[in-house]
């Protein structure tokens, strides 16, 4: 009995013992789940509210409509138009293998090949489950009915409306006239988290090249956001609150696209590569930016536009290319210019001195030829500038030096780019002792300040260079070129004067007015008929390679070893309006070749400007451009 009733107490003990320790443990868990809901909910509360929030809602950047493009006269050259696409919605359900045969049975419905889902897959390892992933873009009708019919089969897809940047319809011509300014839309490669949110958004496009990306900012507006709840699978449940987006401004060009047009027909005759540029030497405005080849920009914006692209940059004319602006050449004998006025301002040469030519020079043990073998026996810079003396410009880069040379050219726009509202601009080159230096071990030869003193070696420029050159000449001033009309909200700018003595520019001036019109010079080819305009130019020879150095067999070689056909020129040379510059690739001589094309492309701007003053409309009309309803005067 004893023994029983011991057994019974040991148990009892044992059983109190276990009972309070489990007791103990289930205290300590509770006091932990209290602590732990104390931190939660008391001291992190705050924190731990947004994350639960954020789990259950999501913030969607909504993009705004892009601001209009409008020529100079107000006619609307790109628009957004509605489209859709397909986007799977964040994929936290979907591993790789099921992500990729949700495209697989995506794929007929929506028009993608094999080759197309493989990038989208990389698309999705890249950017990660959270985000949204872009499907396909401008769907059909019939895609989205598709889509519709069998959606319950793919829940994390949706069709979506979006808006589309393409040209306007019924502009014929116009349209390929101005696809290199205007220029075109793309994906965003890669935004920074300081960037607009809605850069993040899937098929968000923004300006790539001309004024859509020089004017990016302005274009783009001020996006919108969506909130909405979601379900646990990251799905769309219902909208919260929503803040709408602001429209993108709208952009007036100082650019007619009807003379555009014409002037690309005109450019077409040759059957030459090349481009003009045409500003207006009081306000800067750039009246004339033609590049030919060009492209149809409505090829662009289709549901062909991926392979369209493709064909484009495969093309070796480079019809993509806007010549313009991003076309590096050496600009030959219209740097000439720059030679003189900086021999001039360093008083190193004097306007009326004499110096022989007799069809070639040695300098440092080597030869340098004037393009004229016979020679031109003696010039004065009137002369030299008329007959365009190589000869004589070696002698002026000889005593300025390179430097000098390199400063005037600066000063008159050369190496540079400009604030002009369209991206993709090239700077050119001009070359330096200090440049040479830092690219090179070897220290500047003579040579090379002969050879850049009349604009071959290592000078290279780009039309609008040249252009903004010959306005700064005939002005005197720092004309800045833009592509934007000024208005009464932004009117013209007051140009400061250059740091050019202006009897250097006056000598210089009637050097140009002697090139196109007085015998024995060679831009004759530009001038209008007697009793009509007085034009200054210079023409140039762009050397492009050592054959073509051979004026004499330059009629023999192959076309693509040609020189290339360079002319600048203002109108009229007693109150300059417009400065202009043409250049013809593998032209030949500037000019016989670019003088026509200055001529009339002059003769097109003046006598548009003369019928316009004859109009009523006129007459009360400020000649700064239309009101100030859009950031750049696009008409109310």
């Amino acid at each position: 009995m004893r023994d029983g009733r011991c057994n019974e107490q040991t148990e009892a003990r044992q059983f109190t013992r276990r009972a309070l320790g489990l007791g103990a443990g289930q205290v300590a868990i509770f006091a932990g789940l209290a602590a732990r809901l104390y931190q939660l909910q008391v001291l992190e509360g705050t924190a731990t509210a947004a994350l639960a929030q954020g789990n259950r809602t999501r913030q969607i950047a909504i993009p705004p409509r892009r601001g209009r493009i409008l020529d100079a006269t107000g006619e609307v050259l790109t628009v957004n138009r509605e489209a859709f696409r397909v986007v799977l919605q964040p994929r936290r359900v979907l591993d790789a293998g099921e992500l990729r045969d949700e495209l697989r049975r995506l794929a007929p419905l929506v028009g993608i090949d094999r080759d197309e889902q493989e990038r989208l897959l990389l698309v999705a390892a890249r950017y990660g489950r959270e985000r949204p992933l872009l499907i396909a873009g401008n769907l059909t009708f019939d895609q989205v009915a598709a889509l519709e019919v069998h959606s319950l089969e793919f829940p994390f897809v949706s069709v979506e409306s979006t808006w589309a940047r393409t040209f306007a319809e019924g502009l014929g011509t116009k349209a390929s006239a101005m696809a290199h300014i205007a220029g075109t839309v793309g994906a965003v490669e890669r935004a920074a988290l300081d960037d607009d949110p809605v850069l993040r958004v899937s098929d968000m496009r923004i300006g790539k090249t001309g004024v859509e990306a020089g004017m990016e900012r302005e274009l783009r507006g001020i996006a919108g956001s969506a909130v909405v709840e979601v379900d646990a699978h990251g799905r769309q449940v219902r909208l919260l609150r929503e803040t709408a987006p602001r429209e993108g401004r709208d952009v007036m060009l100082a650019v007619d696209a009807g003379q555009q047009a014409h002037v690309m027909e005109r450019l077409a005759q040759d059957k030459h590569q090349g481009c003009v540029v045409a500003i207006d030497v009081a306000t800067g405005e750039v009246r004339l930016m033609a590049s030919l080849p060009t492209y149809d920009p409505l090829a662009l914006t289709g549901a062909q536009s991926r392979a369209a692209w493709v064909a484009l940059s495969a093309d070796n004319t480079h019809p993509l290319l806007n010549r313009a602006i991003a076309g590096l050449y050496p600009p030959g004998s219209t740097f000439k210019l720059v030679t003189a006025l900086a021999a001039l301002k360093a008083a190193v040469l004097d306007p009326k001195e004499k110096i022989e030519c007799w069809g070639e020079v040695t300098i440092a043990g080597h030869l340098f030829r004037c393009w004229n073998r016979k020679g031109h026996k003696v010039s004065d810079l009137h002369k030299g500038l008329r007959e365009s003396c190589d000869c004589y410009f070696y002698e002026a880069a000889r005593r300025t030096g390179m430097d000098a040379i390199a400063g005037m050219a600066h000063e008159l726009g050369l190496g540079q780019t400009f604030n002009a509202g369209i991206a993709q601009q090239k700077a050119g080159l001009i070359p330096s002792r200090s440049w040479k230096r830092f690219h090179s071990r070897t220290g500047w030869l003579i040579g090379e300040t002969l050879l850049s003193g009349i604009g071959q070696g290592y000078v290279q420029a780009t039309p609008l260079q040249l252009a903004v050159m010959a306005a700064r000449v005939a002005t005197g001033r720092a004309v800045v070129p833009t592509l934007l009309k000024h208005n009464k909200a932004r009117p013209a700018p007051e140009f400061a004067a250059l740091d050019i003595p202006p009897a250097a520019l006056a000598a210089v001036r009637r050097g140009m007015v002697a090139v196109v019109n007085e015998p024995g010079g060679t831009g004759q080819s530009a001038g209008f008929d007697e009793g009509e305009v007085l034009v200054a130019g210079k023409t140039g020879t762009s050397q492009v390679t050592a054959v073509s150095a051979d004026h004499d067999l330059n009629r023999a070689v192959k076309m693509s070893e040609r020189d290339h056909a360079v002319f600048v020129a203002y109108a009229p040379a007693s109150a300059p309006r417009y400065a202009i510059a043409v250049l013809l690739e593998h032209g030949g001589g500037g000019g016989a070749n670019a003088g026509p094309v200055v001529r009339d492309c002059l003769k097109l701007l003046l006598d548009q400007d003369a019928a316009r003053a004859k109009t009523p409309a006129a007459m009360g009309r400020s000649s700064a451009g239309a009101g100030p309803n859009a950031v750049t005067g696009a008409p109310g």
